[in-house]
C-alpha cells in the first residue's frame, strides 16, 4: 500500500496514464465527496456570516431553497426549522443531480471567498460590492434548487433574479428577460408546465419534452438548455453548457489566455454535434481506457469563443490551429474548449483534458510532491518557465497523448494519411516528454506516491519508445523541441539579465 487514499494497483494504472473502472469510479466518488463538503462548508458560512454581509432574510431564503432541494429529494417536508438549518441528507438523484453538476463547485467557491471578504487575486473586496455579488451568487442557488425541484415533478411558486438580463435555470433553459440587468422572475412549476412571469412582458410557458428530459416553448425568449448524445449506446447525455453564469471566471482557468464563453448558436451546434459524433470511435481507436475514462469523468462541455491565430494558447499544439481548451480544479467534470473544427480534434481534446481532471483529482487524495511555486522549468509545450506541479501536469497529460496516438497510427482500420498525421502527432508529444521527464525525474521534493507515480510514468514512456515513429516523423519532432528549447533559452535569459 503506497497511500492509505490509494492502492498501489490504483496508482500504478494511473501513472500508465490509465485507470480501470475501480480507480476511476474512486477519483469520481472522492470528488463527489468533496464537493458536499464544499457545499456545506459554503451553507454553513452562510449561517455564521455577519448580518451586515448576510442579512437574516438571506439565510432565511436560503434554507428554504434546500428545503425546496429536499423535496426535489424526497427527504424534505416543506420549509424546515426556522433557526436551524434542513436536515443535511440529499440522497435522491433529483438534488443530489444538481448539487454534483461540475459548475456548482465555482459558484460555491465563489461564495466563500465573498463570505471571507477576498477576491480572486487575493485582494480585499470592498464591502458593498461584497454585499452585492454574495447576493447574486446566492441568488443563482435558487435558480438551482428551483430547477431540481422542476425537474423532479414538485409544484411551487418561487421568485427568482435574472443575472445581466439572463434567468439560468441549469439543465432546463434560459430566459431572456426584456430588463438588460438584474430582473425580477415569478417561476410558477404545475402539471408538467412551467410559467415565466416578469413586469412589461407576456408570460413565457415552459413544456417539457417528450423524454420529459428537454424543455420547449414557442416564447423566443427561452432557450432550451443544449446537450450531446451519450457517447456510449443508452449513456447519459453530456451538457453543452453556454449559459451557466459559473462556467468561464477568468483567473480561475487552468489556462489563463482562454478565449471566453460564448453562446452556441445554430451553426455551432452543428458542428459541436459533427465532432461529437464522431467522437467515441476515435477514441476507441486510441485505446478503449481513453474512451472508458471520458465516458466516466465528462459532464459538461462549456463553448468558447474560437481564438484567432496569435492567441492560441499552448493547449492549441494539442487541438489544432485557432483552437483553446481547459480545465477548472473546481469544476470537476467539465471540459471547456473553442468549437472543435473536427472529430479528431475533439478527441484529441478530450483526452488531454480528461488527463488534467484525473491529475488534479489524484492529487487532491495524495500529495506527490513538496515543490515550491517557482516557475523555473522548461516544458516544451510553453514559451514561458513553469512551476514544478504544472510541469508533472503537462509531462502527465502528453504522455497520454503520446500513447493515444501511437494506438490510433498502429490501429490497422487507419487511412494512410491519418496514419501519418496520428505518426506526426505520436512523435512531437513522445519528444516533448522525453525533453522533460528528466527534470520530473530528478526533483527530490516528491514523496513516496510522487516516485512511484513518476516511476511508473518512466515505464510508460520507455514501452512507448520501443515502437519509434517513422524516421521523418521523429527527426521533425526533434527539431520542433529544439527549436522551443532554443527560444525559451533565449528569451528566459534575456528576461533574466
Amino acid at each position: 500500500m503506497i497511500s492509505s487514499a490509494l492502492s498501489e494497483e490504483a496508482l500504478r494504472e494511473l501513472g500508465h496514464t490509465g485507470g480501470g473502472p475501480d480507480t476511476l469510479a474512486l477519483l469520481v466518488r472522492d470528488q463527489h465527496n468533496r464537493r458536499l463538503l464544499l457545499l456545506r462548508t459554503a451553507l454553513d458560512a452562510v449561517e455564521t456570516a455577519d448580518a451586515t454581509v448576510c442579512p437574516s432574510s438571506v439565510r432565511a431564503r436560503l434554507r428554504e431553497d434546500w428545503a425546496r432541494l429536499e423535496a426535489a429529494d424526497g427527504t424534505g417536508v416543506g420549509g424546515g426549522d426556522a433557526e436551524t438549518w434542513p436536515g443535511a441528507g440529499i440522497r435522491g438523484s433529483a438534488a443530489l443531480d444538481r448539487l454534483l453538476y461540475p459548475l456548482v463547485g465555482p459558484w460555491a467557491r465563489s461564495c466563500l471567498r465573498l463570505l471571507d471578504g477576498t477576491a480572486v487575486d487575493g485582494t480585499r473586496t470592498p464591502p458593498e460590492e461584497r454585499v452585492r455579488l454574495l447576493g447574486r451568487d446566492l441568488a443563482h442557488f435558487s435558480a438551482i434548487a428551483a430547477a431540481a425541484a422542476a425537474r423532479a415533478g414538485v409544484s411551487f411558486t418561487v421568485r427568482l433574479t435574472a443575472r445581466d438580463g439572463v434567468l439560468a435555470l441549469p439543465s432546463l433553459g434560459a430566459l431572456r428577460t426584456v430588463e438588460s440587468g438584474d430582473a425580477s422572475v415569478e417561476l410558477t412549476v404545475q402539471e408538467g408546465r412551467m410559467t415565466l412571469c416578469q413586469s412589461r412582458a407576456a408570460d413565457v410557458v415552459v413544456r417539457w419534452g417528450h423524454d420529459s428530459t428537454t424543455t420547449w416553448s414557442d416564447a423566443l425568449a427561452w432557450s432550451a438548455a443544449r446537450t450531446l448524445p451519450g457517447l456510449l449506446p443508452g449513456g447519459a447525455p453530456v451538457s453543452l453548457d453556454d449559459f451557466d453564469p459559473y462556467r468561464s471566471s477568468g483567473r480561475e482557468l487552468r489556462h489563463r489566455d482562454l478565449s471566453g464563453p460564448v453562446v452556441v448558436d445554430a451553426a455551432q451546434r452543428a458542428r459541436w454535434l459533427h465532432s461529437w459524433s464522431g467522437t467515441a470511435s476515435l477514441l476507441r481507436l486510441g485505446g478503449e481506457r481513453r474512451l472508458a475514462e471520458v465516458v466516466a469523468m465528462l459532464r459538461c462541455l462549456v463553448p468558447l469563443a474560437v481564438p484567432v491565430a496569435s492567441r492560441t494558447t499552448s493547449v492549441s499544439q494539442t487541438d489544432g490551429p485557432g483552437s483553446c481548451s481547459g480545465t477548472r480544479r473546481e469544476a470537476f467534470g467539465a471540459v471547456l474548449s473553442s468549437t472543435p473544427p473536427t472529430p479528431a480534434a475533439l478527441a484529441a481534446t478530450l483526452v488531454h483534458e480528461i488527463q488534467h481532471a484525473k491529475f488534479a483529482a489524484l492529487s487532491e487524495m495524495v500529495q506527490l510532491h513538496r515543490a515550491g511555486s517557482e516557475k523555473r522549468y522548461f516544458a516544451p509545450w510553453r514559451s514561458d518557465p513553469r512551476p514544478y506541479d504544472a510541469l508533472l501536469h503537462g509531462v502527465y497529460s502528453h504522455l497520454a497523448l503520446a500513447d493515444f496516438f501511437q494506438r490510433c497510427a498502429r490501429a490497422d482500420t487507419v487511412a494512410p494519411a491519418q496514419r501519418d498525421s496520428a505518426w506526426e502527432r505520436h512523435a512531437r508529444h513522445r519528444e516533448q516528454v522525453r525533453a522533460a521527464l528528466p527534470s520530473i525525474d530528478a526533483s527530490d521534493a516528491l514523496t513516496p506516491p510522487g516516485r512511484f507515480l513518476v516511476d511508473m510514468m518512466i515505464e510508460e514512456w520507455t514501452r512507448l519508445d520501443a515502437d519509434p515513429p517513422p524516421k521523418e516523423a521523429r527527426e521533425e519532432a526533434e527539431k520542433y523541441v529544439d527549436r522551443m528549447r532554443k527560444a525559451w533559452v533565449r528569451t528566459h535569459s534575456l528576461v533574466s539579465g
